[in-house]
C-alpha cells in the first residue's frame, strides 16, 4: 500500500504499528532495495514500512507486502526523525531501523523469528537491543564499481575495538554499560570518513515508548537503552550487515579515487549465517540457546 507522507501513514494506518514487531526501511538510492524488503519480511516482521523518495522503483510483488511511504530522504537526520514520529503509534510494540542495502541478522534467526526474539529479550527486562554494523563490500571493485555485491560480499574478520563511552555532564568519567564501537570501513578508511561517522554501535531494535527520543548519532536520550548488556549477565545482541559503508565510499570523489580494493588480509567471506557473526563475535546469544 501507498501512502503520499508519513503524516497520511499515520492518520490512516498508523494504528497497524500495534499488532506486532514493524521494521522501518529508508531507500536513499535503488541498490538492493528489493533484498532488503525480503529480508526483513523475511524474519517475520509484522509490519515493514519503506521510506522512500516517490521515483524509486519496487517490485510490485514486494510492494504489495509493505507500506510504502513517500519521504525526504536527504533532510536532515531523515531516519531519525521518522522513527521517532512512528514511535507513539507504535507504543509497547518493537521496531527495527535501517537503510536499504542492509540486513538484520540475530543469533539463529535462520530458524527463529523477530517475534520470539523480542519475546525473550523482554523476559530479560530489556527494553532495546545493541546492533552493532558490520560493513560488507564487494571484494573486486572493477566487476563491482558501486562496492555492493549479495553473491561475493565480504567482511573483516578481525579489527574490531570498543571504548568506554564517556560522560561529558561527569567529568568525562566512563558511562555504565556502555561503548562506543569502531572497525570494518569506517576504522580501515577512516581519512575519508567524518569522525562524527566513525562508529558502528546502534542501537537500532528497540520496544517503542512515548517520551523516548532516538537521537541523530542512533542512540536514545535513555541512557540504559544504550548499554551494552544487563547489570547480571550478558545478553542477546544483533547486527546490522550493511553495504552502506562501501556504497559511500564509492560514491564520494575522493575515496573513490584513493581506495582500489576494500580487501585486505583479514577480509572473509560472508556465509549471509548468523553462526558465522556468532563465531567471530560481532553477535551474542546471551542466555538464549
Amino acid at each position: 500500500m501507498r501512502h503520499g507522507d508519513l503524516g497520511a501513514f499515520l492518520d490512516r494506518d498508523g494504528a497497524i504499528l500495534r499488532r506486532g514487531p514493524a521494521a522501518v526501511i529508508m531507500a536513499e538510492d535503488q541498490v538492493e532495495i528489493a533484498s532488503t524488503l525480503r529480508h526483513h519480511l523475511g524474519l517475520g516482521f509484522e509490519t515493514v514500512l519503506l521510506l522512500a523518495p516517490a521515483e524509486i522503483a519496487v517490485p510490485a510483488e514486494v510492494e504489495a507486502q509493505i507500506h510504502r511511504i513517500d519521504h525526504d530522504v536527504f533532510a536532515a537526520a531523515a531516519l531519525t526523525r521518522a522513527v521517532n514520529r512512528l514511535v507513539p503509534a507504535a507504543e509497547g510494540q518493537w521496531l527495527h531501523y535501517a537503510y536499504n542495502a542492509e540486513y538484520l541478522f540475530f543469533p539463529f534467526c535462520e530458524t527463529r523469528n523477530i517475534r520470539e526474539l523480542v519475546a525473550f529479550h523482554a523476559e530479560e527486562r530489556r527494553e532495546a537491543m545493541l546492533t552493532p554494523v558490520v560493513d560488507l563490500y564487494a571484494p573486486d571493485l572493477g566487476l563491482h564499481p558501486g562496492g555492493v555485491s549479495l553473491d561475493t560480499a565480504h567482511l573483516d574478520r578481525t579489527g574490531y575495538s570498543a571504548e568506554p563511552r564517556k560522560d561529558p555532564a561527569r567529568n568525562w568519567a566512563p558511562k555504565d554499560r556502555q561503548r562506543d564501537l569502531f572497525g570494518g570501513l569506517r576504522w580501515r578508511f577512516e581519512e575519508h570518513v567524518p569522525w562524527e561517522r566513525r562508529r558502528i554501535d546502534r542501537i537500532s531494535l528497540f520496544r517503542a515508548r512515548r517520551g523516548v527520543q532516538l537521537q541523530p548519532d542512533f542512540t536514545f536520550d535513555d541512557d540504559e537503552w544504550n548499554t551494552t548488556a544487563c547489570a547480571w549477565h550478558a545478553n542477546l545482541t544483533a547486527a546490522v550487515c550493511s553495504f552502506r559503508a562501501a556504497k559511500a565510499l564509492r560514491a564520494n570523489p575522493g575515496s573513490r579515487a584513493a581506495i582500489r580494493t576494500f580487501r585486505w588480509q583479514n577480509s572473509v567471506p560472508f556465509a549471509w549465517h548468523s553462526q558465522q557473526l556468532m563465531d567471530l563475535g560481532l553477535i551474542e546469544p546471551g542466555q538464549w540457546f
